[in-house]
């Protein structure tokens, strides 16, 4: 490794929340700040944010981290070596070439306002539903980012005057910060990496380029968009205006794709993130696996531009520590996040009590934009204890369905299991602290789940690539962190099969009444 003072920084925004993170070249975390910003719902089943809020809070995170980081005796001026980056997906942004100002709030990932944008493309289209998969790995679904696209270029005047003057730029999260970082309106640089690129649903999987086809089909100009660069090699360096100039942003990666090298998860092995969402992602290789059980054949990352691709299995799952936030922001059941636990170990089950998130359709493997949440099973006994019981028990039967469709799709050779036959499931995120949620998790799957110990796995992988590209650490140094598991927490099932196989067919029953809900009257 580089010289002692050798420092990385991590920009990490998500979906409710920006984090940076200094980190010194053990990988050890220094100082860190975090900012929340607002999420905006105008409509049922649209959700917003503003970009220029999202700027700012990575802003203050970075100042406030050097901040400390300097207070704690660290030279982060002369020692920071790259920046990396990882955003959340999907999240679209339009904004003008010229005033560097957002054309319209950004349209997040789990907005659903592009339903009937998607159903009219299913049925113009001769592939149907699965029209762009063989291309791109993706289906029609108002998840990806190039329906929301269109919907910006389709409603929005200001963005239809932008593009026809050449004056508008596409972008998800990670293009705007970029872009801003950069320079801005003044030469800043309008790039995407592959894994962000690999979720607008206009990439080609296999030439990791635009997709001239599809972008023919939906109508997109190509002017609009990004170049496409790997997950580690300086794209740029920082611009004056900013806490730090002049330091190369080296490394950017999708949320999950960050996690997933955080992890350090080879080929045949799987993470699963818990956030608002949750999502599982397995390891496939440099090959592409196409599913038969409702995945998304995916980009996992590519580290440098001569480097191998490795692809992904993913299943995405909307509503996971979005769940738990509802109880607490919306029905007032607990006034934090954090006593949930508490509150569902004052019983022992859920009393028999279903509780299925589809609070804006369902995604894997279901793939159901007409779902909507449902809680069953509710009797005269039924108290909020067992409800916030189902509530953590939904986020972990969301994971099981997507593991089974991964085992199917992936087969025996495509997952490498322990010494004892095992497959383990390594999990991150901040519910991951929830130590019921991840036993819950345990008995359901009927196989273990290894919690690290840090568990902050998206910025460390975000980390671990712009590190990669300034040479502060090499590939064999990143994947061997995976074998340390001394001080990880390994939760194994304590249920019996038949119990299991129980309470599973009880959910999949619970599943079937979420669909064809989304018309109910208000």
């Amino acid at each position: 490794m580089a010289g002692e003072q050798a420092l990385i920084g991590s920009i990490d925004q998500g979906t409710t929340s920006t984090r940076f993170i200094i980190y010194d070249r053990y990988a050890r975390p220094l100082a860190s700040h975090q900012v929340e910003f607002t999420q905006f719902y105008p409509q049922s089943g649209w959700v917003e944010h503003d970009p220029m809020e999202i700027l700012e809070s990575v802003r203050e995170c970075i100042a406030k981290a050097i901040d400390k980081a300097t207070a704690a005796g660290h030279n982060v001026v002369s020692g920071l070596k790259a920046i990396g980056l990882t955003n959340q997906r999907e999240t679209t942004v339009i904004w003008s070439r010229s005033t560097g100002c957002p054309l319209h709030k950004a349209i997040v990932w789990m907005d659903v306002r592009t339903s009937s944008i998607c159903r009219k493309l299913e049925k113009e289209l001769s592939g149907g539903r699965t029209h762009f998969v063989e291309a791109c790995g993706l289906p029609i679904s108002t998840y990806f980012s190039a329906v929301k696209l269109l919907w910006l270029l389709e409603n929005v005047d200001a963005v239809k005057e932008a593009v026809k003057k050449g004056d508008a730029l596409f972008g998800t999260i990670d293009t705007w910060l970029i872009w801003n970082l950069t320079g801005g309106k003044e030469n800043g640089l309008h790039v995407t990496d592959v894994s962000n690129a690999s979720r607008t649903m206009l990439m080609n999987l296999k030439t990791l380029e635009w997709d001239k086809a599809i972008l023919n089909e939906l109508g997109i100009p190509v002017a609009i968009l990004p170049k496409i660069v790997s997950n580690a090699e300086i794209i740029g360096n920082i611009s004056k205006g900013w806490p730090i100039t002049g330091i190369p942003i080296a490394g950017c990666l999708g949320d999950q794709h960050a996690a997933m090298l955080g992890q350090a998860c080879r080929k045949g092995e799987a993470k699963s993130t818990y956030g608002t969402g949750a999502f599982i992602l397995l390891n496939t290789g440099e090959e592409i696996i196409k599913s038969n059980h409702g995945l998304l054949s995916t980009l996992a990352y590519k580290l440098g531009p001569k480097a191998p691709t490795n692809y992904a299995l993913e299943g995405s799952i909307a509503i996971a520590g979005a769940a738990v936030q509802w109880l607490r922001d919306s029905l007032g059941i607990i006034k934090t996040a954090s006593e949930i636990e508490k509150l569902a170990l004052e019983v022992d089950s859920s009393g028999g009590v279903y509780f299925v998130p589809a609070f804006n359709g369902l995604f894997a493997p279901w793939w159901r934009d007409d779902a909507r949440g449902v809680c069953i099973g509710i009797t005269r006994f039924t108290n909020k204890s067992h409800i916030a019981r189902a509530v953590l028990e939904s986020m972990c039967f969301q994971v099981k369905d997507v593991l089974d469709s991964m085992h199917k799709d992936a087969g025996e050779k495509g997952e490498v299991k322990n010494d004892k036959g095992e497959f383990l499931l390594r999990v991150d995120g901040g519910a991951t602290v929830n130590n019921l949620l991840m036993q819950i998790q345990a008995d359901i799957l009927g196989s273990p789940v290894v919690r690290p110990a840090d568990i902050e796995t998206t910025a460390l992988g975000a980390a671990y690539a712009a590190g990669l590209a300034v040479g502060v650490w090499t590939e064999d140094q990143i994947f061997s962190s995976g074998e340390k598991t001394e001080k990880d927490t390994v939760f194994r099932p304590a249920i019996d099969e038949q119990l299991r196989k129980q309470k599973v067919e009880s959910w999949c029953k619970a599943v079937t009444r979420t669909f064809d809900l989304a018309d109910l009257s208000l």
